[in-house]
Protein backbone atom coordinates (compact mmCIF):
# COMPACT_ATOMS: atom_id res chain seq x y z
CA UNK A 1 0.00 0.00 0.00
CA UNK A 2 3.10 2.44 0.51
CA UNK A 3 4.27 2.35 -3.15
CA UNK A 4 0.34 2.94 -4.49
CA UNK A 5 0.23 6.08 -1.87
CA UNK A 6 3.82 6.89 -3.25
CA UNK A 7 2.31 6.83 -7.06
CA UNK A 8 -0.85 8.83 -6.26
CA UNK A 9 1.47 11.56 -3.93
CA UNK A 10 3.59 11.79 -6.79
CA UNK A 11 1.49 12.35 -9.16
CA UNK A 12 -0.87 14.90 -7.25
CA UNK A 13 2.01 17.15 -6.01
CA UNK A 14 3.53 17.58 -9.75
CA UNK A 15 0.41 18.25 -10.75
CA UNK A 16 0.46 20.83 -8.05
CA UNK A 17 3.47 21.87 -8.61
CA UNK A 18 2.78 22.49 -12.27
CA UNK A 19 0.05 24.75 -11.47
CA UNK A 20 1.85 26.73 -9.47
CA UNK A 21 4.71 27.33 -12.26
CA UNK A 22 2.14 27.77 -14.11
CA UNK A 23 0.95 30.83 -12.22
CA UNK A 24 4.27 31.97 -11.65
CA UNK A 25 4.72 32.28 -15.28
CA UNK A 26 7.36 29.50 -16.05
CA UNK A 27 5.15 27.27 -17.78
CA UNK A 28 3.21 28.60 -20.61
CA UNK A 29 0.33 28.12 -22.19
CA UNK A 30 -2.63 25.85 -20.47
CA UNK A 31 -2.44 23.35 -18.97
CA UNK A 32 -5.04 19.95 -17.59
CA UNK A 33 -4.30 18.79 -14.48
CA UNK A 34 -5.38 15.37 -13.05
CA UNK A 35 -5.77 15.77 -9.74
CA UNK A 36 -8.48 13.50 -8.36
CA UNK A 37 -8.27 10.79 -11.09
CA UNK A 38 -4.59 9.68 -9.96
CA UNK A 39 -6.11 6.41 -8.90
CA UNK A 40 -6.89 5.49 -12.87
CA UNK A 41 -3.29 5.31 -14.30
CA UNK A 42 -1.71 3.95 -11.15
CA UNK A 43 -4.12 0.91 -11.09
CA UNK A 44 -4.22 0.33 -14.89
CA UNK A 45 -0.34 0.25 -15.65
CA UNK A 46 0.09 -1.81 -12.69
CA UNK A 47 -1.08 -3.99 -14.84
CA UNK A 48 1.11 -3.85 -17.94
CA UNK A 49 4.47 -5.21 -18.89
CA UNK A 50 6.96 -2.40 -19.77
CA UNK A 51 6.67 -3.02 -23.75
CA UNK A 52 3.17 -2.53 -23.82
CA UNK A 53 1.96 1.14 -24.92
CA UNK A 54 -0.04 3.71 -23.52
CA UNK A 55 -1.80 6.86 -25.43
CA UNK A 56 -3.54 9.20 -23.31
CA UNK A 57 -5.69 12.60 -23.46
CA UNK A 58 -4.38 15.95 -22.96
CA UNK A 59 -5.25 14.97 -18.97
CA UNK A 60 -2.42 12.89 -19.29
CA UNK A 61 0.54 13.85 -16.66
CA UNK A 62 -0.60 11.15 -14.08
CA UNK A 63 -0.75 8.12 -17.12
CA UNK A 64 3.15 9.42 -18.00
CA UNK A 65 4.12 9.60 -14.30
CA UNK A 66 2.94 5.94 -13.86
CA UNK A 67 4.38 5.46 -16.59
CA UNK A 68 7.63 6.10 -15.64
CA UNK A 69 8.35 9.16 -17.29
CA UNK A 70 11.17 11.28 -15.71
CA UNK A 71 9.50 14.47 -13.79
CA UNK A 72 12.03 16.79 -14.07
CA UNK A 73 11.95 15.97 -17.92
CA UNK A 74 8.58 16.34 -17.52
CA UNK A 75 8.63 19.75 -16.06
CA UNK A 76 11.46 20.93 -18.38
CA UNK A 77 9.20 20.28 -21.50
CA UNK A 78 6.47 22.04 -19.67
CA UNK A 79 8.68 24.76 -19.53
CA UNK A 80 10.25 24.87 -22.98
CA UNK A 81 13.45 23.54 -22.41
CA UNK A 82 15.69 21.54 -24.36
CA UNK A 83 14.11 18.15 -22.51
CA UNK A 84 15.02 14.29 -23.42
CA UNK A 85 11.31 14.10 -24.32
CA UNK A 86 10.71 16.38 -26.95
CA UNK A 87 12.80 19.48 -26.55
CA UNK A 88 10.09 22.28 -25.50
CA UNK A 89 8.48 21.66 -28.25
CA UNK A 90 4.73 19.96 -27.23
CA UNK A 91 4.89 21.12 -24.28
CA UNK A 92 2.04 19.81 -21.55
CA UNK A 93 -0.45 18.81 -23.93
CA UNK A 94 1.35 17.17 -26.69
CA UNK A 95 4.06 15.60 -25.22
CA UNK A 96 5.34 11.73 -25.75
CA UNK A 97 8.33 9.47 -24.59
CA UNK A 98 8.49 6.47 -26.79
CA UNK A 99 10.95 4.87 -24.34
CA UNK A 100 8.77 4.60 -21.45
CA UNK A 101 5.97 3.38 -23.73
CA UNK A 102 4.14 6.37 -23.83
CA UNK A 103 2.84 7.11 -26.99
CA UNK A 104 1.52 10.64 -26.22
CA UNK A 105 -0.98 12.76 -25.53
CA UNK A 106 -3.46 14.43 -27.81
CA UNK A 107 -5.18 17.83 -27.78
CA UNK A 108 -7.73 16.69 -30.22
CA UNK A 109 -10.52 15.23 -28.40
CA UNK A 110 -10.66 11.23 -28.40
CA UNK A 111 -7.78 11.30 -31.21
CA UNK A 112 -5.79 8.99 -28.88
CA UNK A 113 -8.20 6.22 -29.65
CA UNK A 114 -7.07 5.79 -33.87
CA UNK A 115 -3.46 5.75 -32.64
CA UNK A 116 -3.59 3.49 -30.06
CA UNK A 117 -5.36 1.26 -32.57
CA UNK A 118 -2.39 1.42 -34.85
CA UNK A 119 -0.14 0.78 -32.17
CA UNK A 120 -2.27 -2.48 -31.53
CA UNK A 121 -2.35 -3.68 -35.13
CA UNK A 122 0.80 -3.49 -35.64
CA UNK A 123 1.44 -5.56 -32.41
CA UNK A 124 -1.55 -7.95 -33.56
CA UNK A 125 0.67 -8.15 -36.84
CA UNK A 126 3.99 -8.75 -35.43
CA UNK A 127 2.60 -11.37 -33.15
CA UNK A 128 4.54 -9.33 -30.21
CA UNK A 129 1.96 -9.87 -27.39
CA UNK A 130 1.83 -6.69 -26.54
CA UNK A 131 -1.16 -4.62 -25.34
CA UNK A 132 -2.23 -0.75 -25.85
CA UNK A 133 -4.05 1.22 -23.51
CA UNK A 134 -5.66 4.35 -24.61
CA UNK A 135 -7.57 6.82 -22.16
CA UNK A 136 -9.90 9.36 -22.83
CA UNK A 137 -12.59 11.29 -20.59
CA UNK A 138 -16.81 11.12 -20.82
CA UNK A 139 -16.32 13.46 -23.17
CA UNK A 140 -14.79 11.95 -26.04
CA UNK A 141 -17.36 9.38 -26.32
CA UNK A 142 -19.70 11.04 -28.36
CA UNK A 143 -16.84 12.21 -31.00
CA UNK A 144 -16.70 10.30 -34.12
CA UNK A 145 -13.57 8.43 -34.80
CA UNK A 146 -13.72 7.13 -30.55
CA UNK A 147 -16.68 4.51 -31.71
CA UNK A 148 -15.62 4.04 -35.12
CA UNK A 149 -12.39 2.76 -33.59
CA UNK A 150 -14.12 0.88 -31.33
CA UNK A 151 -15.32 -1.08 -33.83
CA UNK A 152 -12.48 -1.26 -35.85
CA UNK A 153 -10.40 -3.16 -32.59
CA UNK A 154 -13.87 -5.45 -31.99
CA UNK A 155 -13.78 -6.53 -35.73
CA UNK A 156 -10.14 -6.86 -35.40
CA UNK A 157 -9.55 -8.42 -31.92
CA UNK A 158 -7.27 -5.92 -31.35
CA UNK A 159 -5.06 -5.97 -28.09
CA UNK A 160 -6.35 -2.50 -27.22
CA UNK A 161 -7.96 -1.24 -24.04
CA UNK A 162 -9.99 1.68 -23.98
CA UNK A 163 -10.14 3.43 -20.54
CA UNK A 164 -13.00 5.95 -20.32
CA UNK A 165 -11.98 8.31 -17.32
CA UNK A 166 -15.30 9.33 -16.26
CA UNK A 167 -15.30 12.55 -14.18
CA UNK A 168 -18.80 13.45 -15.25
CA UNK A 169 -18.00 16.57 -16.71
CA UNK A 170 -17.40 17.11 -20.56
CA UNK A 171 -15.10 20.43 -20.61
CA UNK A 172 -18.02 22.50 -18.22
CA UNK A 173 -21.19 20.37 -19.53
CA UNK A 174 -22.03 17.77 -16.91
CA UNK A 175 -21.87 14.62 -18.99
CA UNK A 176 -26.30 14.10 -18.33
CA UNK A 177 -26.44 16.91 -20.20
CA UNK A 178 -25.01 15.09 -23.20
CA UNK A 179 -26.63 11.50 -23.26
CA UNK A 180 -29.66 9.69 -22.41
CA UNK A 181 -27.51 7.34 -19.61
CA UNK A 182 -24.75 8.43 -17.99
CA UNK A 183 -23.14 4.85 -17.65
CA UNK A 184 -20.94 4.80 -20.94
CA UNK A 185 -20.07 1.17 -20.32
CA UNK A 186 -23.02 0.49 -21.81
CA UNK A 187 -21.79 1.47 -25.03
CA UNK A 188 -19.47 -1.52 -25.42
CA UNK A 189 -22.08 -4.37 -26.18
CA UNK A 190 -23.16 -2.40 -29.76
CA UNK A 191 -19.51 -3.38 -30.24
CA UNK A 192 -19.60 -6.75 -28.90
CA UNK A 193 -16.89 -6.47 -26.65
CA UNK A 194 -17.00 -6.60 -22.31
CA UNK A 195 -17.32 -3.41 -20.88
CA UNK A 196 -16.77 -2.91 -17.17
CA UNK A 197 -17.45 0.03 -14.28
CA UNK A 198 -15.32 0.03 -11.66
CA UNK A 199 -15.23 3.14 -9.28
CA UNK A 200 -12.24 5.24 -10.71
CA UNK A 201 -10.93 6.36 -7.27
CA UNK A 202 -10.00 2.60 -5.82
CA UNK A 203 -7.02 1.86 -7.14
CA UNK A 204 -7.46 -1.80 -6.38
CA UNK A 205 -10.86 -1.80 -8.24
CA UNK A 206 -9.22 -0.66 -11.40
CA UNK A 207 -6.47 -3.24 -11.16
CA UNK A 208 -8.46 -5.65 -11.16
CA UNK A 209 -10.56 -4.89 -13.85
CA UNK A 210 -7.72 -4.14 -16.01
CA UNK A 211 -5.92 -7.00 -15.28
CA UNK A 212 -8.38 -9.20 -16.64
CA UNK A 213 -9.11 -6.70 -20.02
CA UNK A 214 -5.07 -7.20 -20.00
CA UNK A 215 -5.07 -11.28 -20.02
CA UNK A 216 -8.11 -11.37 -22.61
CA UNK A 217 -5.77 -9.20 -24.90
CA UNK A 218 -2.98 -10.47 -24.52
CA UNK A 219 -4.58 -14.11 -25.06
CA UNK A 220 -6.24 -12.79 -28.88
CA UNK A 221 -9.46 -12.31 -27.53
CA UNK A 222 -9.82 -8.42 -27.89
CA UNK A 223 -10.58 -4.79 -27.03
CA UNK A 224 -12.11 -4.15 -23.26
CA UNK A 225 -14.21 -1.16 -22.31
CA UNK A 226 -13.77 -0.07 -18.77
CA UNK A 227 -15.25 2.94 -17.17
CA UNK A 228 -13.60 4.36 -14.16
CA UNK A 229 -15.84 6.69 -12.21
CA UNK A 230 -14.30 9.80 -10.45
CA UNK A 231 -14.37 13.56 -10.04
CA UNK A 232 -11.34 15.66 -10.65
CA UNK A 233 -10.74 18.42 -7.86
CA UNK A 234 -9.46 21.25 -10.28
CA UNK A 235 -10.95 23.03 -13.04
CA UNK A 236 -11.04 21.56 -16.93
CA UNK A 237 -8.10 23.54 -17.40
CA UNK A 238 -5.41 26.01 -15.11
CA UNK A 239 -8.21 29.35 -15.77
CA UNK A 240 -11.04 27.42 -15.01
CA UNK A 241 -13.40 29.22 -11.99
CA UNK A 242 -15.90 25.95 -12.02
CA UNK A 243 -18.80 27.72 -11.76
CA UNK A 244 -20.90 25.19 -13.59
CA UNK A 245 -20.43 23.17 -10.65
CA UNK A 246 -23.05 22.84 -7.95
CA UNK A 247 -22.66 23.87 -4.45
CA UNK A 248 -20.95 20.73 -2.52
CA UNK A 249 -19.95 19.09 -5.51
CA UNK A 250 -16.14 19.97 -4.72
CA UNK A 251 -16.63 18.98 -1.66
CA UNK A 252 -17.62 16.00 -1.98
CA UNK A 253 -15.21 14.87 -4.83
CA UNK A 254 -12.38 15.61 -1.91
CA UNK A 255 -13.89 12.88 0.53
CA UNK A 256 -13.58 10.64 -1.95
CA UNK A 257 -10.84 10.91 -3.61
CA UNK A 258 -8.23 8.08 -3.58
CA UNK A 259 -5.32 9.91 -1.60
CA UNK A 260 -8.06 11.15 1.26
CA UNK A 261 -9.70 7.42 1.44
CA UNK A 262 -6.17 5.94 2.40
CA UNK A 263 -5.81 8.18 4.45
CA UNK A 264 -8.78 7.66 6.05
CA UNK A 265 -8.23 4.45 7.00
CA UNK A 266 -4.89 4.27 7.74
CA UNK A 267 -4.08 3.30 11.61
CA UNK A 268 -1.90 5.76 13.45
CA UNK A 269 1.70 3.90 12.13
CA UNK A 270 0.29 3.92 8.75
CA UNK A 271 -1.01 7.66 9.13
CA UNK A 272 2.74 8.47 9.98
CA UNK A 273 4.40 6.41 6.93
CA UNK A 274 2.29 8.49 4.53
CA UNK A 275 3.50 11.26 5.86
CA UNK A 276 6.94 10.55 5.60
CA UNK A 277 6.21 9.56 2.16
CA UNK A 278 4.95 13.00 1.14
CA UNK A 279 7.67 14.75 2.81
CA UNK A 280 10.01 12.63 1.02
CA UNK A 281 7.75 12.95 -2.38
CA UNK A 282 7.92 16.96 -2.00
CA UNK A 283 11.35 17.27 -1.99
CA UNK A 284 11.98 14.89 -5.13
CA UNK A 285 9.26 17.61 -6.99
CA UNK A 286 11.41 20.43 -5.80
CA UNK A 287 14.63 18.42 -7.26
CA UNK A 288 12.66 17.71 -10.40
CA UNK A 289 12.15 21.56 -10.80
CA UNK A 290 15.25 22.82 -9.99
CA UNK A 291 16.96 20.48 -12.52
CA UNK A 292 14.19 21.30 -15.06
CA UNK A 293 15.25 25.39 -14.53
CA UNK A 294 19.08 24.32 -15.54
CA UNK A 295 18.11 23.10 -18.64
CA UNK A 296 19.17 25.43 -21.62
CA UNK A 297 16.17 26.71 -23.79
CA UNK A 298 16.05 25.57 -27.58
CA UNK A 299 17.99 27.82 -30.34
CA UNK A 300 16.03 29.74 -32.17
CA UNK A 301 17.75 28.11 -35.26
CA UNK A 302 16.76 24.61 -34.37
CA UNK A 303 12.42 26.09 -34.75
CA UNK A 304 12.30 24.43 -37.82
CA UNK A 305 13.42 21.12 -37.10
CA UNK A 306 11.28 18.07 -37.63
CA UNK A 307 8.96 20.17 -39.44
CA UNK A 308 10.59 19.63 -42.93
CA UNK A 309 11.46 16.20 -43.96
Amino acid sequence: MENTFRELCRIRLFEERVLSLKEGGEIPGSVHLCNGQEAIPVGVLSTLEPTDWVSATYRGHGWAIARGVSLSQLFAEFMGRESDLNSGRAGSPFFSSLKDGFLGENSIVGAGAPIAAGAALSAKIKATGQVVVVSFGDGAVNQGVVPETLNLAAVLDLPLIFIVENNVYSEMSPIKDMIRSTTLVERAPAFGIPGVSVDGNDVQAVADASYQAVERARAGKGPTLIEAKTARLVGHYSGDAQQYRPAGDLAQARLDEPIARLKLKANSDLAAQYKAIEDEVAIEIEEAVMSARAMSTPNSTTAKDHVYA
